[in-house]
Order: structure tokens, then C-alpha cells, then sequence
């Protein structure tokens, strides 16, 4: 690589042998040499995407003596920048600034649309520039490289500020891009690594959802268990299902969301571009709820990126799963939109197994009842008719009294019998009215979802009538808390046993009749400092149904582990 005073260096010139080094390279370059090559081992340790990011960074700043560096992640698009990992600013500063730079324009948006690299003494002095926002700290010198993966140009990698005042030189910019070359392969790999383990996350998702569906139960619980497996795997803040509604539209029949009570039973009019292409068995992807003129509810006012996905099986519609993000959320990618569409197939095939095992059981059940009509019917009825023509034959034999009123009753008894069993038959032949699953059912149910992503099934006890006392709405928050309580151990706690206790014999403070749930791990407790807005959210629940929620020590040796206590009133 010629440096600039080689290319300054007539013909006649020669360069000073102590300038040169190393096959040639710069003397500059060849003492930096193991600098680089650490920076690229450094860079190349790790598969986890955001870490990865965040280590390049600091290397390139390191590497270049820079005081700050920012890596600007390009969109799939192309316009403008998904995610902007930075170096030396500190969250104080950080959060004065406000916003990160979209890429939409200025410098950084020249780079994206021309990802070339550029070194600059001043960059408030090119014309490209637009100036920081305020708090944003002093920059002056200023080296942009793109970092590319697999030819694809995935973002820039920018530094600011040389340390001690300097520019940066032509030798940090040929390192610089050289650092970028192993960057775009650790990139690479991380990505990689992340899908595979998106996609493991969403097989299991499938899997659940399909061992819970297929573990019987009915409609409205089979609806609401998808609904909260979309919401956990695509990392969104609402999971809603919907059915179509009589006058053509979609009416929401379940909801996964902090606010589920505002959305459930709310229709979604056919007039709707959006509904209109959902029944017609396509997704629809949306950057924006609040404004995409396909969504004419106030139900999409307070969301971002939304996914509206079909599920279709065989041809049938049989409803559809939204799965909405906080307004200015990150857009869903290409993987998750097409994870998301192959999950909501698999979970439409799920509720048309599902419902073909009810319908299975169900027809089991009525050509039992109709055996059992037809046996009471033939045998019972029959026996009990001719028993009484024995008894009225021997009632007439009889000369004393108190035999034949004796025998009477008993003959009028068994035409009593018999129109009772006749009764019987007829309602057993109308077939049985549909119940709710047990609470119990949605209890071990709820347990056996959990054990596909823990790898293990909690154990579970129940004491006291607990289908008995336990009313609806309690026994609908008993369960919710349950699922928050599995998830938070599967997500923080690294537990390898977990006991679940549900009894319905406990007396709250104020007298009424309560039920407990218990849920203990032998985990790693819950840290010092460590985030409760899921032990908050139980509290409230627990309170708004006049019990309480609290934690406390765990099953684990000496202590270790958390036990969750909810209680609410029957």
C-alpha cells in the first residue's frame, strides 16, 4: 500500500529505509499491526447480534484513538437507519439528546445513500452536515466506513473527535476498513445465530400452542393461548384474535395485552381495506396503525408496526391474529413477518386439529349416551315393566290386605321409576350442553404449555373444592397470574424445579373465602435492583379482586429461588 509520502516521492526520489517496513507497508501501519489484529479478534468473539454491535464500536474507537463511534444499522429498505448502537456518550447524555438519528438526512444520511468512506477534518464544515441537536457533545474530525455483509451493504461505522486534537489519517481509514471487513463477517454470523435462535423460539412457540390445543379444552381458552404466545414471540404489545362477525367484519374474541378489557368484543368494520384482504387470506403488514389510512378504528390509535396475519387452513378462514407494537416501536423485520405468517399457519392447523378432536370426543360421547339411552330403554325399562305385571298378577292372588296395599305402592312406585328413566333417556338423547373448562383444567393446561420452554413440567397440587368456590372472574385472573408467574421464572430465575399450589380453603383478612396460588422455584431469586413491573402487575390484579400478591424466598438450598403468593378473594 503506497503511503502519501511515497506518492509524493518523485522518480528519481528514494524513500528512507526507516519508513518502510514489512513487505513494504508503512512503517505507520506495520507498528499498528497487532493493534489490528487484536481489534479483530476482539470483534470476532460472540454471536449475540446487539452485543456484537456494541463491541465493534468500542474496538473501532479504540482502535483509532477516537473518543466517540456509532454504528448506524441501514434498513431493509434502505431508507434511512433500524438501529444506532454509539460509544462514549453516557446515558445522562444520552437521554438530554432525546432522539437517535434516523439517517433521513444530513451527513449520515449521504452515507447510506452512498456508502463510500469519508474522512473529514471538520465535519461541520461540509455541506452535507445539519448541525447537533442540543446537548449533543462537540465533533470535528470525522472518519465514515461502510460495513458490508455478504456484499450487502448492512450499515456505516462512524468516528468522531481523534484524541489530542488530531485528524485522522489515511493509516486509520485503511485500518478502519479493515476492522469493517471482519465486522461485516462477525455481523454475518451473529445474524445468523440470531435467526436460528428466533426460530427455534417460534418452533417451540408452535409446539406449545399445539400441546396445549390438543390437550383439550374449549373454544374461547384454545383463541386466547394463541393470542398470548403471538404477543410473547413477536415481542409485541397486544395479542389479539379475531373471528368474523356477523355483519362481515372481525369482532375481537381474544385478547394478550395490559389493557385487554378495552379491546374484547370490539368489531372491526368490513369497511376496512385492511379486514378486506385479511378475509381474503393475506397478511397484512403495517408501518404505522395510528395513520395507514387501511385501518379506520380507534383501536389502532395507540399502536405502531402492526402485523395482521390470516389463519387459513385447507382453504378456510377461520379468523385473524394481530399483533400490534407500541407507537414508535422498531418495524417488524423480514424474518419476524415471515416466522409470524408460518406461525399463524400452524396455529390455524392447531385449531382445526383441536376442533376436530372436540368434534371426536363430542360424537364418543353421544354415541355413548345413545348406547346407554338404548339400554335402559331395551333392558331397564322392559325388566322394571314386566317386574310390575308380576306384582299386580301376585296383588290379585292375595287375600290379605296390607299385602295388596303393599304391592300396590310398590307397583306405583315403579311406574314412577319408569317415567322417570324414560326422562332420563330423552335428555340423554338431546346430546349435553356445552360447559367451560374446569379451573383445574386451565390450571394443568397452563402448566403443561410452560413445560415446553422451561424443558421440564412444574408439579402441581390442588386442595380444597376448587372448581366448587372458585367464581369466573377469579378463576380467569387466577390462571393470567399463573402464566405470569411460569413466564417470569422461565425468562429470569433459571430454575430447574418449580411448585405450583393452588388452594381454594384459604380465609383472607377480611373474613371472605379466598384462593391461593403458589408458585416456587429453586431459581436464581430476583437481584437486587432487578425490574418488578411483573410482581406490580400481579399486585394489582390480586387487589382489584380483594386479595394481595407478594415473594419471597424460593425452594433452592439455603433459600434460593423466589416463591410468588397471589390470593384473591372466591
Amino acid at each position: 500500500m503506497a503511503s502519501g509520502a511515497a506518492a509524493a516521492a518523485g522518480p528519481s526520489e528514494t524513500v528512507a529505509p526507516a519508513t518502510r517496513s514489512l513487505q513494504g507497508l508503512p512503517a505507520e501501519l506495520t507498528a499498528r499491526l497487532p493493534q489490528l489484529l487484536e481489534a479483530m479478534r476482539s470483534v470476532g468473539t460472540g454471536l449475540e447480534l446487539h452485543t456484537t454491535l456494541d463491541r465493534i464500536c468500542e474496538t473501532a474507537a479504540e482502535l483509532a484513538d477516537a473518543r466517540y463511534a456509532a454504528l448506524g444499522v441501514v434498513a431493509e429498505d434502505g431508507n434511512g437507519l433500524s438501529d444506532f448502537v454509539y460509544y462514549g456518550v453516557d446515558e445522562s447524555t444520552a437521554s438530554l439528546i432525546g432522539r437517535l438519528p434516523d439517517g433521513q438526512r444530513g451527513l449520515l444520511g449521504a452515507l447510506i445513500h452512498q456508502p463510500e468512506p469519508v474522512l473529514l477534518a471538520d465535519l461541520t464544515a461540509d455541506p452535507r452536515s445539519c448541525g447537533f441537536p442540543p446537548h449533543h457533545p462537540p465533533m470535528r474530525s470525522f472518519l465514515g466506513v461502510p460495513v458490508r455483509v455478504q456484499e450487502k451493504i448492512f450499515g456505516n461505522l462512524y468516528l468522531a473527535e481523534k484524541r489530542g486534537g488530531r485528524e485522522f489519517s489515511v493509516h486509520d481509514r485503511d485500518m478502519v476498513r479493515v476492522l469493517a471487513t471482519e465486522a461485516g463477517i462477525a455481523i454475518g454470523n451473529a445474524r445468523l445465530y440470531d435467526a436460528a435462535k428466533q426460530r427455534e423460539r417460534w418452533i417451540d412457540g408452535s409446539v406449545a400452542v399445539t400441546t396445549a390445543l390438543l390437550s383439550g379444552g374449549d373454544a374461547e381458552d384454545a383463541l386466547q393461548i394463541v393470542a398470548e404466545q403471538a404477543r410473547r414471540l413477536s415481542g409485541s404489545a397486544a395479542g389479539i384474535m379475531s373471528l368474523p362477525a356477523d355483519d362481515g367484519g372481525l369482532e375481537i374474541v381474544a385478547v394478550s395485552s395490559e389493557h385487554a378489557s378495552s379491546l374484547l368484543g370490539a368489531v372491526v368494520p368490513p369497511e376496512s381495506r385492511a379486514v378486506a384482504e385479511l378475509l381474503d387470506g393475506k397478511a397484512v403488514f403495517v408501518d404505522d396503525a395510528a395513520t395507514d389510512p387501511r385501518l379506520i378504528t380507534d383501536l389502532s390509535r395507540d399502536y405502531g408496526p402492526m402485523m395482521m396475519l390470516p389463519l387459513q387452513s385447507g382453504g378456510r378462514i377461520l379468523g385473524g391474529l394481530v399483533t400490534p407494537r407500541a407507537r414508535g416501536a422498531r418495524p417488524f423485520t423480514e424474518t419476524e413477518r415471515t416466522l409470524a405468517t408460518q406461525f399463524a399457519s400452524q396455529a390455524a392447523l392447531a385449531l382445526m386439529m383441536a376442533e376436530a378432536q372436540r368434534d371426536r370426543e363430542r360424537l364418543a360421547v353421544y354415541e355413548d349416551r345413545d348406547r346407554i339411552a338404548r339400554d335402559l330403554h331395551d333392558l331397564v325399562i322392559q325388566r322394571l315393566f314386566a317386574t310390575g305385571m308380576m306384582l299386580e298378577s301376585a296383588q290379585r292372588r292375595s287375600v290379605v290386605p296390607e299385602v295388596q296395599d303393599g304391592v300396590s305402592k310398590a307397583v306405583d312406585e315403579l311406574d314412577v321409576t319408569i317415567q322417570e328413566i324414560r326422562t332420563a333417556i330423552f335428555a340423554l338423547q338431546q346430546g349435553p350442553a356445552e360447559a367451560p373448562s374446569s379451573l383445574r383444567t386451565r390450571v394443568v393446561r397452563e402448566i403443561n404449555m410452560a413445560a415446553v420452554p422451561l424443558g421440564f413440567t412444574p408439579s402441581y397440587r390442588f386442595l380444597g373444592p376448587v372448581d366448587a368456590v372458585v367464581g369466573e372472574m377469579t378463576g380467569k385472573n387466577l390462571v393470567a397470574a399463573l402464566r405470569e408467574a411460569l413466564s417470569n421464572a422461565f425468562r429470569h430465575s433459571g430454575a430447574s424445579r418449580i411448585e405450583v399450589v393452588v388452594d381454594a380453603g384459604v380465609t383472607l383478612p377480611d373474613g371472605r373465602q379466598g384462593v391461593r396460588l403458589t408458585v416456587s422455584d429453586d431459581g436464581v431469586g430476583i437481584p437486587e435492583g432487578g425490574r418488578r413491573s411483573g410482581l406490580r402487575n400481579l399486585k394489582r390484579r390480586a387487589e382489584s379482586l380483594g386479595g394481595d400478591s407478594w415473594h419471597g424466598p424460593g425452594i433452592g438450598e439455603d433459600g434460593g429461588g423466589t416463591t410468588v403468593v397471589w390470593q384473591a378473594a372466591c
